[in-house]
C-alpha cells in the first residue's frame, strides 16, 4: 500500500471550513468551473465543488483503511464553522477508489469551495489552510464546450471475445466452481478535442435524474446503485441485480417488467447480491430491515430489480469503513466473492480502474454517500474509457449478456455524442 497526500511536508496548518446558508443559486451543475470539478447529485440535490485544498492517493489491499485514517486525522484537526448543521456542512471530502487491490489506484479530495442543496436548503461552504477567504459571488460558470466527433471502438476485447469470455464463465459456474461471477467491458471514445466533462455531466443530471451523477477526479458517471448510506446513526443500501432493456413502449415495457420480477436467472441473481449486502453490512447494525422481494426500478434505458436494505448502525464506523466493508459486493464482484474476484482476475481481460468501485463523499462527522462506479468512464484529454459489466450465472446467454452490457452503455454513448 503507498498513500501520498498533496500538502507539502512543511505545510501544518489545520484547514478552516465554514458553511453559511445561501440563496438559492440555480442548478448546482451549471456553477462547476471547468477546472478540477467535483459532483454528485441525484434529482437535483446533492454537492459540488472545486479547487483541491487537500488531497490523498493511495492504493494496494489498504487503501481504505488509508483513506478512512487520513480523513479521520485530517477532519479531527480542522477548524470548521459551520452554520447550517446538516449532513454534506462543514468538512467534506470527496472520493473514488479503485476496483481491484493491484493497481487500486484511489482519490480523497477536500474541495476549496463545495455549495449543496438538500430540497430547500442551500449551503456554500468554504475551505483553506489556516484563515479563511472570502465567500464567493456564486453564479454559473463559462458553459462547457459539448463533445463532439466521438468514434467509438472496442476496448481490451471485441463483441466475440467477450461473448467466449462469458462462455467460459457459465462452463466455471455450471462445473459447480462458483455461483455468480460479473463480467466487464469497455469500450474507447476518441473525441475531436479534450473533453469538458461538465457537458456530459449535465446531460447525465437531465436524463437520468434517479441516479447518481458524478465526478471525481477523471471519473464520471451516473450511477443507480447507492453503495451505502450514512446519516445520523441510519444506514442504507441500495442493491441492483436483474437487469432488461427498454423499448420505449410504456406498454411492452410494463410487460418486460413483469417478465423481470418472475425471472427465475434474474431473482438467482438479484438474492445472491442482497445476500452479499446483508451479510456484509451485518457485524455493524443493531437492527436490519433486508424486504423479502424486490421491487422494479424504472431508468430511461433499462430497467432493473431493486432491493433497499436499511440497518441502525451500532458504533462509530464511518460511511467509508462502510463502504470498504461492503466491496466488492455480490453486484460487483460475484458469489463466492473470493473465488469470483479471481476468475474476473483470470479471464476478464483488461484493468478495470474505479469502475465499479465506491464514488462519493464523507463529512466530518463520518456521514456521507457512496455509490458504485457504474454506468461510468474515465477519461484523459479527447480519449475517454467507457464500462459496463452484467452478472452471469448458470444459465446466462453469451449474446443476452452482451446485448444487456450495449444497454448499460448507452447512458454515457449519448452524453458523449453530437
Amino acid at each position: 500500500m503507498t498513500s501520498q497526500p498533496s500538502a507539502a511536508a512543511g505545510e501544518t496548518a489545520p484547514l478552516v471550513a465554514h458553511t453559511v446558508r445561501v440563496a438559492d443559486p440555480g442548478r448546482l451543475v451549471d456553477l462547476l468551473p471547468s477546472s478540477q470539478p467535483l459532483s454528485w447529485l441525484h434529482r437535483g440535490d446533492g454537492l459540488v465543488g472545486w479547487g483541491e485544498a487537500a488531497r490523498l492517493e493511495c492504493s494496494g489491499a489498504e487503501r481504505f483503511a488509508a483513506a478512512d485514517a487520513w480523513w479521520r486525522d485530517v477532519a479531527g484537526s480542522s477548524v470548521v464553522r459551520d452554520e447550517v448543521s446538516a449532513p454534506g456542512c462543514g468538512l467534506v471530502a470527496f472520493g473514488s477508489f479503485g476496483y481491484a487491490d493491484e493497481p487500486g489506484s484511489s482519490v480523497l479530495v477536500v474541495p476549496e469551495v463545495l455549495v449543496g442543496r438538500r430540497g430547500p436548503l442551500v449551503w456554500l461552504t468554504v475551505v483553506a489552510r489556516g484563515a479563511l477567504p472570502a465567500l464567493p459571488e456564486l453564479g454559473p460558470a463559462d458553459p462547457p464546450a459539448p463533445p463532439r466527433g466521438a468514434v467509438f471502438s472496442d476496448g481490451a476485447l471485441s463483441g466475440a471475445q467477450w461473448e467466449s469470455v462469458v462462455a467460459e464463465a457459465v462452463r466455471r459456474i455450471q462445473a459447480g466452481d462458483l455461483d455468480k461471477v460479473v463480467l466487464a467491458r469497455d469500450l474507447v471514445a476518441d473525441l475531436a478535442e479534450p473533453l469538458d466533462v461538465r457537458a456530459p455531466l449535465a446531460r447525465l443530471a437531465d436524463r437520468y435524474p434517479a441516479c447518481w451523477t458524478f465526478h471525481v477526479d477523471g471519473l464520471f458517471g451516473a450511477t443507480p446503485e447507492m453503495l451505502v448510506r450514512r446519516e445520523r446513526g441510519l444506514v442504507a443500501s441500495r442493491v441492483l441485480a436483474g437487469t432488461i432493456r427498454r423499448t420505449g413502449d410504456d406498454a411492452r415495457d410494463l410487460t418486460l417488467a413483469a417478465t423481470l420480477a418472475r425471472s427465475s436467472k434474474d431473482l438467482e441473481e438479484h438474492e445472491l447480491a442482497v445476500r452479499s449486502v446483508a451479510d456484509a453490512l451485518s457485524p455493524y447494525c443493531s437492527s436490519m430491515n433486508v424486504p423479502e422481494a424486490p421491487f422494479v426500478l424504472h431508468l430511461p434505458n433499462v430497467m432493473h430489480l431493486a432491493t433497499d436494505v436499511t440497518g441502525v448502525l451500532a458504533g462509530d464506523t464511518t460511511a467509508l469503513g462502510l463502504a470498504a466493508a461492503l466491496h466488492p459486493s455480490a453486484a460487483v464482484g460475484g458469489t463466492p466473492t473470493e473465488r469470483a474476484v479471481a476468475l474476473i482476475g483470470e479471464i476478464e481481460g483488461m484493468d478495470r480502474g474505479r469502475y465499479a468501485g465506491p464514488v462519493g463523499w464523507i463529512d466530518a462527522d463520518g456521514d456521507g454517500e457512496w455509490g458504485i462506479a457504474l454506468r461510468s468512464a474515465e477519461y484523459e484529454g479527447a480519449r475517454v474509457r467507457l464500462f459496463a459489466g452484467c452478472g452471469i450465472v448458470a444459465d446466462s446467454d453469451p449474446a443476452a449478456e452482451l446485448a444487456e452490457a450495449a444497454a448499460k452503455f448507452v447512458p454515457i454513448r449519448d452524453a458523449l455524442s453530437d
